[in-house]
């Protein structure tokens, strides 16, 4: 396996594994994976990535928090791994080479929002060097059911 730049080609594959973990039901608030369009425009050119061996297994890619300049280094991010992929090293690796690409850039936080019920997610980042911040109760309905939210983030140690 190799981690590379996600490329627009990586499109249709990137696209069809996001929905694969919107239809788990845990990924998610969003329920209908964007258009690729959509996807370009609200993602980061300098920090998507793909894992390949052979096909596509996972990608990962991040979004500006605000546009105003006191948050230029913090982002929030996506990981999402293939169903047949999963429990093999491939989120791990992907978030390895996404902290060391936005710690070179001089990105000083990267965060997320996690359901709780997705464990799987939650124990990665654990491993990756984010905390728990908090849990936002009830902060979204999700197929009319009220949903609570894992903020996590990781504060890089090197950026001072």
């Amino acid at each position: 396996m190799r981690i590379r730049s996600m490329e627009p080609g990586d499109a249709e594959m990137v696209l069809a594994i996001y929905q694969a973990g919107l239809d788990g039901g845990d990924a998610s608030f969003e329920t209908v994976a964007p258009t690729w369009a959509a996807f370009d425009a609200g993602k980061l050119a300098d920090h998507r990535l793909v894992a390949v061996d052979g096909t596509i297994l996972g990608w990962v890619a991040v979004s500006a928090v605000s546009s105003r300049a006191v948050y230029a280094g913090v982002v929030e991010h996506s990981v999402y791994v293939h169903p047949t992929a999963q429990g093999q090293g491939v989120g791990a690796a992907l978030l390895d080479a996404l902290i060391a690409g936005a710690e070179a850039a001089g990105i000083w936080t990267i965060q997320s929002g996690v359901f709780p019920e997705n464990a799987a997610s939650l124990t990665l980042h654990q491993r990756a060097g984010f905390r728990v911040i908090g849990t936002r109760e009830r902060i979204g309905r999700h197929y009319d059911k009220w949903r609570d939210v894992v903020l996590i983030e990781r504060r890089s140690p090197t950026i001072t």
